[in-house]
């Protein structure tokens, strides 16, 4: 504008000289000061919306900035060998890391004591790569395979010295006959508990002081079981609504005929369904992974503790390396590695400070991370049938009167499909958060299972971490632990850290 104004100084004296400067509101030059008012109005309304978009913009970016703070958590990032490493995303900027892991092994009691929330990887979305530091001078990709559940691939994850030891370890331990076995041709299959008891009989065995009634302690003390060979979790929930409904708390013969029938019928019913979960083929042993174990298998769990950013004291009490062989043919159908919370269930790694009344003992791991130590030439996946679907219905596994979680039969029908590629993990949630930095429920599509192997040997193995669901529960086991640890370490001067891997007694 200033230029402008000099610019129609000069003319108005070269063409006037000595003329006196004209008025203002001289009819040739209005409107052109009156086009200048309109761009200087124009230029401001534009600012104005421009910078409104901005601050916009700058708030959505802090916003998505805390949600993603607060859901991960607080914790910082180990290095696989237990040295401070951090793991860079897609922004090359460090993510929050948690304290180191011991390298040596050792265990410290403050860890078990504290409290502490459990951080979740964000997936982003299907196809999203992220980079991640576990091992030093090595970038590790990690892939989102799935949101529901939420499942992603690291390939690489474990070179090709580490399969192979621990693939000899497993077979230096000496390998297992999976538990639950499909029958053999012209074997007909049986849903049957293993004892064939009446109704009067198993009424009167429940019936501990032989007065013709049954009341609730009664049913509880005598009717804990961890398999459910015997009373399944849900049979023993409908027996004990019974016993509510009544009005004198207690069950007659006559009571306890109608609620233990309608319950075994319910038990069939959903069996027939949905059994094919439980069977499986295949060979498996367990390898521990704390103080004084393999440098190899060692490591691996401080990779995990580096990957999923979790306390170390959860990762340290949680079960073994799981290492399982599927030969020609050999399999597993689909089912869920962990368990839903119900007030008549207690989880199986802090049962030392359980419920007492409990009525059956369940797996609860939080996550699972699945490690592929041998390819496979045919057959063989990882199967998640129901991934990413919409919903979820347990009535929609059956379709067209096929079983989705028959392996066997449908695998090929399945939603998502990994085949086994030596070094690769796997890490997916079996549960969804609670929204309060706890595990909340069961995420039933992690629903998953094995393919038959077709051509070659499968070799994988399977780390889970256990969590109780009850916060209170993990901590007050967690307490336990580290009394019983401080009172070992008192009496010998080099101990074994106490850990769910005592349970297994044939380690």
């Amino acid at each position: 504008m200033e230029d402008f104004q000099e610019h129609f100084m000069g003319q108005e004296e070269f063409n006037d000289g000595d003329k006196p400067l004209l008025s203002p509101f001289n009819p040739p030059f209005r409107p052109t000061r009156l086009h200048i008012q309109r761009s200087s109005i124009c230029s401001r309304a534009y600012f104005v919306v421009v910078m409104v978009f901005f601050h916009v913009y700058i708030l959505n970016v802090i916003g998505l900035l805390l949600y993603v703070h607060y859901n991960n958590g607080p914790g910082d990032l180990v290095s696989g060998d237990g040295a401070t490493s951090a793991s860079v995303g897609d922004s090359g900027s460090p993510l929050p890391h948690p304290a180191p892991a011991s390298p040596s092994g050792e265990l410290h009691v403050e860890d078990y004591t504290q409290s502490y929330s459990l951080p979740r990887i964000e997936g982003i979305r299907v196809g999203h790569v992220q980079q991640v530091s576990l091992v030093p001078d090595k970038t590790h990709e990690m892939k989102t395979i799935s949101l529901k559940p939420l499942l992603f691939e690291i390939p690489g994850f474990l070179s090709e010295e580490e399969c192979r030891v621990v693939v000899q370890l497993a077979q230096l331990k000496g390998l297992m006959e999976s538990q639950t076995t499909v029958p053999s041709q012209g074997q007909e299959e049986s849903n049957q508990p293993l004892l064939s008891l009446s109704t009067e009989e198993v009424f009167s065995l429940l019936d501990l002081n032989q007065d013709g009634l049954l009341q609730k302690q009664e049913i509880v003390s005598h009717s804990r079981s961890r398999d459910g060979t015997w009373l399944s979790p849900d049979s023993l929930r409908q027996i004990l609504t019974g016993v509510e409904d009544c009005p004198t708390g207690m069950l007659t013969l006559g009571d306890f005929r109608r609620v233990y029938d309608v319950s075994q019928r319910t038990g069939q019913q959903k069996s027939r369904k949905l059994l094919s979960q439980f069977k499986q083929r295949s060979k498996h042993t367990w390898l521990y992974q704390g103080q004084g174990s393999h440098h190899v298998l060692h490591t691996l769990r401080n990779r995990i503790m580096s990957l999923t950013r979790l306390p170390s004291a959860l990762v340290e009490l949680s079960e073994p390396l799981q290492v399982i062989r599927y030969e020609h043919g050999d399999f597993s159908n689909a089912h869920h590695d962990s368990s839903p919370s119900h007030s008549e269930t207690t989880c199986a790694h802090t049962r030392l400070a359980g419920n007492t009344s409990a009525l059956a003992e369940v797996s609860c791991r939080y996550l699972t991370m699945l490690f592929y130590l041998s390819s496979v030439e045919e057959g063989g996946e990882t199967t998640f049938p129901v991934a990413d679907n919409r919903t979820y219905e347990e009535q929609a596994l059956v379709q067209d009167g096929v079983d989705l979680t028959d392996t066997q039969e449908t695998c090929g029908r399945g939603n998502l499909r990994m085949k086994p590629t030596a070094g690769t993990a796997l890490l997916w949630y079996n549960h969804l958060s609670d929204g309060r930095g706890w595990m909340g429920e069961l995420d039933e599509y992690s629903l998953h299972g094995d393919c038959p192997v077709r051509r070659g040997v499968k070799w994988v193995a399977n780390s889970w971490v256990n969590v109780d669901p009850d916060h209170q529960q993990q901590a007050r086991y967690q307490r336990l632990v580290a009394q019983r640890h401080q009172a070992k370490s008192g009496m010998e001067e080099h101990y074994q850290p106490l850990s769910h891997s005592d349970l297994h007694q044939d380690l």
